[in-house]
């Protein structure tokens, strides 16, 4: 079978009109895996051509709102095409309280009530009640098409919550996925021999002392110049860095957002070209930069 990955949303966690939140569709098949579900990613999925029905299973990789805030979009909308089976999703300890917190006993419990006065509804209402796994180190999941294992990456402090990368193995190949994470020997581990690696590289280089002065989590995050260390380390045989943190923005509006993290002279599309270069003083092999609709078939 062909893996094909589909990027459907390649930003951070400011509001971008060219970049959705982070989520990736990794189709195996007729089968999609949906890593993280950040704002947008239902609407991409429809129109990339996924049906969200076919979704197997959601990983979330931490509990940040830009790469969980589409889940019930995802869920309801799945419940209104008639999806018959409770939605699989893994995540850290807090997913579970995430989710009781938005359906039938939440904060859409009106909408659904409304909706459930139709027999229609009524008939898949399971469509409403995710199957909520707990994330771990280790195999966490699989079928017969994958296999998916979790590790601790290094991003919200682990008192706060757990956060966590992903490695699937499928046909063969393995995809690696880092979520938001500072370097770690965990990722490292992940992402051995991968056949693509899919990493955040949400600041260049250039923005990374001026966020440090500003005390907004320079070291919560992974450079270009250390994705291409991890990457050359790890041996993977292509690379997608993503989760840009909105440094290549032309949008006014983004740009006053964005005034806290950088300088906003610094930003544009010419960046782009920077954080190639940098993850190119390690790494030499594919490298890909990340857009909302890319894919990429192994």
């Amino acid at each position: 079978m062909s893996i094909k990955i589909t990027m459907l949303g390649t930003g951070a966690a400011l509001l971008d009109p060219d970049r959705g939140h982070s989520s990736i569709a990794v189709t195996i098949g007729e089968k999609t895996y949906l890593l993280d579900c950040g704002t947008d990613a239902s609407r991409q999925l429809v129109k990339a051509n996924i049906d969200p029905t076919t979704v197997e299973a959601v990983f979330l990789s931490h509990l940040h709102f830009d790469h969980i805030a589409d889940f019930p979009v995802f869920v309801i909308g799945n419940w209104m095409a008639d999806r018959q089976t409770a939605p699989i999703v893994f995540g850290p300890q807090g997913t579970q309280e995430f989710v009781d917190h938005l359906f039938e006993e939440g904060a859409f419990a009106v909408d659904i009530k409304a909706r459930l006065q139709y027999p229609q509804r009524q008939n898949n209402a399971i469509a409403l009640r995710p199957d909520v796994r707990l994330m771990a180190p280790g195999l966490i999941y699989e079928d017969d098409s994958v296999r998916v294992i979790a590790g601790l990456v290094d991003h919200i402090p682990e008192e706060i919550s757990n956060c966590f990368g992903l490695r699937l193995e499928a046909e063969g190949r393995v995809v690696a996925f880092s979520g938001d994470t500072a370097p770690c020997d965990t990722m490292l581990e992940l992402a051995r021999d991968a056949d693509l690696l899919i990493h955040e590289a949400t600041f260049p280089e250039a923005a990374i002392e001026f966020r440090s002065k500003a005390g907004i989590g320079t070291y919560s995050h992974t450079s270009p110049r250390q994705l291409g260390v991890l990457a050359k380390e790890a041996g993977v045989k292509s690379l997608v860095a993503t989760h840009f943190g909105h440094w290549d923005s032309t949008n006014p509006i983004v740009r006053k957002l964005a005034a806290k993290h950088m300088p906003v002279a610094m930003m544009g599309p010419h960046l782009m070209d920077e954080v190639a270069a940098d993850i190119r003083e390690a790494y030499e092999g594919p490298l890909r930069l990340a857009h909302d609709q890319m894919t990429i078939h192994l």
